[in-house]
């Protein structure tokens, strides 16, 4: 008869270890002995963390409302990635997370090409969101309501709570957050323990292995031995487990994604004065790009750079002049990434989730999608104590899968931009490898935008809207429209094109701006709470007079 698992020991916390225990405790709520391994001597990063909007799945699984959790994180709202300087005209783009509306059955950015393409450029034109950030625009208003009336019930608490998975989503939700990852650890760290999750505060020094190559326990520097049937390495990119211990192997892929280190700094910010964006910025530099996530109170802001053509030095120096007197008193922090994935992400009885699994440089934001990505696939692969080998491959495949796809998607980003204006930008042209896969689909967007037909048809995460968008912002487009759409009455068309612009007016002139939004999220969370303390002070005093 088989045995089922009975206790699961996560290796590490962070935003993958808490993230994992929150959604395992709540998967299998008193049915498994849950036990988190965490060092006092490892410093987190400690910048804003920015993610897909399928973020939402997750904090729906737990249960938590927007209130509960945006006010202790320092979280804000992010509708879109905006790209500056990354083609050569220095033309900035939106990446929205909005699909494309259809004409006629073709995608209306098809339309863009025949009608507009000379004349208004093809995010304003195509989509709401733009025209919102330009604003600094919150996606709900203060009731609540969601700008995006197709999804505004899946938005509402009594509507929210049914499991969903992120291969089954059918939706395109308007926005995702950005966060204090350190900030959102502790609340999950919070959740998970109050939910039974037993944490241990220790150093692993050793890791005992049985016969068959499967981890046996570990060893804490003070606690002694850990037990547990099934392991999971959230160690980050040194793979405590999954790669020092069990030696799997891990698949660079330096040669199709340059940037190997990032310099990270917090700068404070004036929100009354400038506002929140409710976006991302990626902005291009000489030897790869600046992300900044503006948070509640700061912002979260580093350099990605290829150390191939740009020493640490020298990239501080270029990073602190693009960040101006911001950054005069701010300590810059030096990480040296990992880019790549394991062979396999599931070994044995071992698992590794989030940077010990694999990792895609922050671009596109996919760092904590690809941990969301690895819970969900952990519980639909979910083994007995067997470990069924036909499970554990088809959890790799899918993890392979997504992760290969999420590398070329942002190979295109470097391949496909028209900038060469330096060292870098000229090897993402030349010195690249491109898989054979993209180098297909990118001989047919030359003809035709993608659409979900011609897309890598592999779970990954973006959709063929998302590489639209970057193809014309990267100024890599087809050079005529569809034929066939010179065979069709433009009309439809033209009314989309107004309808678009009317609501993105009408949205900008109506929603609340994000730093109004935020102050009356924060305020009303601090209300809450004090109704909440005011209730247990006055049930206190009944049972004194009782």
């Amino acid at each position: 008869m088989l045995k089922n698992i009975e206790s699961i020991v996560i290796v590490g916390g962070g935003t993958a270890g808490w993230m994992t225990a929150a959604y395992l405790s709540k998967a299998f709520k008193k049915n498994m002995q849950i036990t988190l391994v965490e060092s006092s001597n490892l410093t987190t990063i400690g910048v804003g963390e920015a993610t897909f909007s399928t973020i939402k799945l997750f904090f729906d699984f737990l249960g938590l409302q927007e209130s509960e959790w945006m006010p202790k994180c320092q979280a804000t709202y992010k509708m879109a990635i905006k790209f500056v300087n990354w083609n050569a005209q220095r033309r900035h783009f939106y990446h929205p997370f909005q699909r494309y509306e259809a004409v006629d059955g073709f995608d209306v950015s098809e339309w863009w090409l025949k009608m507009k393409k000379e004349q208004d450029a093809f995010d304003y034109s195509c989509f709401l969101i733009p025209m919102l950030c330009d604003h600094q625009k919150s996606p709900r208003y203060f009731n609540g309501q969601v700008f995006d009336d197709k999804v505004q019930k899946l938005f509402n608490q009594e509507e929210n709570q049914e499991k969903n998975v992120l291969s089954n989503l059918k939706v395109q939700y308007p926005y995702a957050y950005h966060f204090d990852a350190k900030l959102l650890a502790q609340f999950l760290k919070d959740y998970a323990m109050h939910r039974g999750v037993k944490l241990i505060v220790d150093d692993v020094v050793e890791v005992g292995l049985r016969e068959d190559g499967s981890i046996d326990c570990i060893q804490a520097k003070n606690y002694g031995e850990i037990s547990g049937d099934l392991f999971i390495d959230c160690t980050g990119f040194s793979g405590l487990l999954i790669n020092q211990a069990l030696d799997e192997p891990f698949i660079s892929f330096s040669e199709s994604l340059l940037c190997d280190h990032a310099i990270a700094m917090q700068i404070p910010s004036d929100m009354a004065k400038h506002g929140i964006n409710p976006y991302t910025t990626a902005t291009a530099l000489s030897s790869g790009w600046v992300w900044n996530i503006p948070l509640y109170g700061r912002a979260g802001t580093g350099y990605v750079y290829s150390s191939a053509f740009i020493s640490k030095e020298a990239a501080e120096e270029e990073f602190r002049k693009h960040l101006g007197e911001a950054a005069d008193n701010c300590k810059a922090l030096h990480i040296k990434m990992r880019i790549g994935r394991n062979r396999n992400s599931w070994v044995k009885n071992c698992v590794a989730i989030g940077l010990s699994s694999g990792f895609v440089e922050p671009l596109e934001s996919t760092g904590i999608f690809f941990i969301q990505h690895g819970i969900e696939e952990l519980v639909s692969h979910f083994p007995d104590k067997s470990f069924n080998e036909d499970l554990i491959r088809s959890y790799n495949q899918a993890i392979a899968n997504c992760i290969d796809g999420v590398r070329d998607f942002l190979t295109l980003h470097y391949y496909a931009s028209d900038r060469a204006d330096t060292p870098f930008w000229k090897a993402t042209k030349h010195d690249i490898l491109v898989s054979e896969e993209l180098r297909e689909r990118l001989r047919l967007w030359k003809s035709r935008l993608p659409n979900n037909k011609n897309i890598n048809q592999n779970y990954h995460g973006f959709e063929s809207y998302s590489y639209s968008v970057m193809l014309l912002g990267l100024n890599y487009m087809p050079e005529t429209s569809l034929p066939i759409l010179d065979l069709i009455d433009d009309h439809n068309a033209v009314s989309v094109f107004n309808e678009i612009k009317q609501k993105a007016e009408y949205l900008s002139a109506t929603l609340p701006s994000q730093y109004n939004y935020l102050n009356y999220l924060v305020q009303s969370s601090k209300n809450q709470a004090s109704m909440k303390n005011g209730e247990e002070v006055e049930n206190i005093s009944l049972l004194a007079v009782d």
